[in-house]
């Protein structure tokens, strides 16, 4: 139903505010599964998420990997981290389009050298923390969101050094109006985002038939690189990879790396295919014969 997500320096309350936003959204009228997605769902720790740009990479491909998972209709999810990027925010919300689902960014305003201080002070009972180095890189990178991004909107305000943070601030008080109002046709203050051809989930999506169809290529492809590698040169003729299946009829030898390029082609012509047309195949068997099918077209033996 919605995508929040939370956005701030280190050590800005950010954590907090997730937490009084799903309370507040928890006791509202409209009930809905509130989920918080976090580095510490995962027991991922900070400092080595964060030491250098691969591990940063690793740990953002995880949160948008479950928070892809878990968007729907019928729930809220919160993304409790840095979100500091404006490029990995746009990411996101182009998660909640294709999910057409509403969303908005709450954002925990608070000067470095209170960051600093309270980053020192977890640090000394012993809670987490980020060591220095690190801290001070995340503060270089920081991209501060900005309402007038559409990735950035509607956006939402704390101050927590100034205001503090609990379930009647103005903010959390704002965002849950905003994600439980009853939307119809004069309303105007909320945007649910639509999706578009390119962010709409296809069928193609569906995780089986994507998994289906990666596997049942792979072993078409490796069952003729072997039929190849036991060949002396020439067309092969009557390549079988199973029962009930259509030979291959390969009129030259072909190099794996065009092999590779041809199966991706054709996985990507069969999600194509399927954002207008028929869903693509569910079975491995379905899978192979569709794509025995194409390699014989481009391929076969005249």
């Amino acid at each position: 139903m919605a995508l929040v997500v939370i956005c701030g320096q280190p050590c800005s309350g950010k954590s907090k505010a997730a937490l009084c936003l799903a309370e507040s959204l928890k006791e509202s009228e409209v009930k809905y599964q509130v989920r918080i997605i976090d580095e510490a769902s995962f027991h991922l720790d900070r400092n080595e998420s964060y030491a250098n740009m691969p591990s940063e990479k690793n740990l953002r491909g995880v949160l948008r990997s479950e928070v892809d998972r878990s968007v729907a209709k019928d729930n809220i999810i919160i993304v409790d981290s840095l979100n500091s990027i404006k490029g990995y925010r746009y990411e996101l919300w182009c998660l909640a389009r294709a999910a057409g689902i509403r969303y908005c960014v709450v954002y925990c305003d608070v000067e470095e050298n209170n960051c600093r201080k309270w980053n020192e002070e977890r640090r000394e009972k012993g809670e987490a923390s980020y060591n220095d180095t690190i801290f001070d890189d995340l503060v270089r990178r920081f991209e501060r969101p900005d309402s007038r991004n559409r990735w950035d909107a509607p956006l939402f305000e704390l101050w927590p050094h100034r205001d503090g943070i609990d379930k009647s601030s103005a903010a959390i008080l704002d965002a849950v109006s905003y994600l439980t109002k009853k939307v119809d046709s004069k309303t105007r203050d909320v945007k649910i985002l639509q999706p578009t051809i390119a962010t709409q989930t296809s069928r193609f999506s569906d995780a089986n038939s994507l998994y289906e169809l990666d596997k049942a290529t792979q072993e078409v492809t490796n069952t003729i690189a072997e039929a190849q590698s036991q060949a002396l040169g020439g067309p092969l003729v009557g390549i079988s990879v199973g029962k009930d299946l259509p030979t291959i009829n390969i009129s030259r030898p072909v190099g794996l790396p065009e092999l590779r390029r041809m199966r991706r082609t054709f996985i990507k012509l069969t999600g194509q295919t399927s954002l207008s047309g028929p869903p693509p195949p569910s079975d491995a068997d379905s899978a192979k014969r569709m794509f025995i099918d194409y390699l014989n077209r481009e391929l076969g033996t005249s």
